[in-house]
């Protein structure tokens, strides 16, 4: 039997439908050049959001790890099984005998995650692109490679940003907060994939 990350008994998965399934094999497959220029308004929407999550980033960095882990994919979509999947992805969950809820590695790497994120979103019309240090990329770039991670990766990740920010901010949000946010990420995505390379 393989040993997956354990989660604490009261978390519930959350639950992709087939339809929805579908859409993300589509999307893992979209190309970097159809992404769209990030409106005034998308900018508007992102900074407004965020600058409310922002003073909560460590908590809402740790639930949107926590969705990552407990995303069930049901019906005939098998995207890829989330959780021991992710476990291969993060070195300190390989071993770790706790919950990973209580992983002392995970709130602080969530956390860092969580606001490079969405600080880049912030600053991406400012910047007329991704606004990670390119030292940072490169690395970011290399570790997905070492790692194995692929598209469909990067795009459950979206589905349970997404849901976090939704829940954190449920009285802003709406089909235009959800597109924004979602460019904003693709964007991201798209810089990360590019440095997706071995080490020189």
């Amino acid at each position: 039997m393989k040993n997956y990350p354990r989660l604490a008994q009261n978390t519930n998965p959350i639950f992709i439908k087939s339809s929805t399934c579908q859409n993300l094999k589509h999307r893992a497959t979209m190309s970097t050049l159809e992404l769209k220029d990030f409106t005034e308004e998308q900018e508007a929407l992102v900074v407004k959001s965020w600058s409310a999550m922002k003073k909560n980033a460590s908590e809402l960095g740790l639930k949107f790890f926590l969705k990552l882990f407990t995303v069930a994919l049901i019906d005939v979509c098998r995207i890829f099984e989330i959780a021991p999947s992710a476990q291969k992805l993060f070195p300190f969950l390989r071993d770790s005998s706790v919950p990973i809820e209580q992983n002392p590695k995970l709130k602080p790497h969530a956390m860092s995650v969580f606001i490079m994120t969405c600080e880049s979103a912030v600053q991406l019309r400012k910047a007329g692109k991704v606004t990670v240090r390119e030292s940072s990329l490169k690395k970011l770039g290399a570790t997905h490679f070492k790692y194995g991670v692929v598209d469909e990766h990067f795009e459950v990740t979206k589905f349970a940003l997404l849901e976090t920010i939704k829940e954190a901010v449920p009285e802003m949000w709406s089909p235009e907060m959800k597109e924004a946010w979602g460019q904003a990420y693709d964007q991201l995505v798209a810089a990360i994939k590019t440095e997706m390379k071995p080490t020189s």
